[in-house]
């Protein structure tokens, strides 16, 4: 589902005005098939999105009510039909203001999860994603620097969960599909 019937409902009465969101980055992470084990010999589940056609880890919104770990594992099998459980969040954000491809403007909370594989192949499970895939660390595609900081705060393994501060002032909102 691409958009979330509560905020589907909340477009009827704002149209496009800026909403506030809570979200989540889940950075799920596997062994590599037939490596031993170590830490840099793993696997990162990433899906191409529909809207601007780049690899990210899992994202999605919190629904009204839902824990964000809880939503962080529902997105995860929505998007690419896979189970995990999430081990840890890693880190806290403000995201810069942005514009969706169909004028939308949010800013989000973005809680981003270290999270385990369980089970399960991927494949796209909505119309969100046009590919999913388990991806070497050693051999990511293109990541955006957000995203690139998202997987080294999960990485570092800190028991701590990183805060940021929120982004500066910006002059517009950033499009999604914006090329970087």
């Amino acid at each position: 589902m691409p958009v979330p019937d509560f905020i589907v409902e909340l477009r009827r009465h704002i149209g496009h005005a800026p909403l506030w969101l809570s979200g989540i980055t889940a950075v799920v992470l596997r062994p590599a098939p037939g490596l031993p084990a170590a830490p840099g010999n793993r696997e990162l589940l990433m899906v191409q999105r529909a809207d601007n056609g780049r690899w990210t880890p899992v994202t999605g919104i919190v629904d009204p009510g839902e824990h964000p770990a809880a939503a962080a594992e529902r997105e995860v099998l929505e998007e690419a039909r896979v189970t995990c459980r999430v081990d840890r969040l890693a880190w806290v954000s403000v995201t810069v203001p942005v514009e969706h491809v169909n004028g939308d403007r949010a800013q989000y909370l973005d809680h981003c999860f270290a999270c385990t594989w369980l089970s399960g192949d991927p494949a796209v499970g909505d119309d969100e994603s046009l590919a999913t895939g388990w991806f070497p660390l050693t051999d990511l595609p293109p990541l955006q620097p957000v995203f690139r900081a998202r997987l080294a705060a999960v990485l570092a393994d800190d028991p701590v969960t990183r805060l940021d501060p929120a982004p500066p002032e910006l002059p517009s909102y950033v499009r999604v599909a914006q090329e970087d």
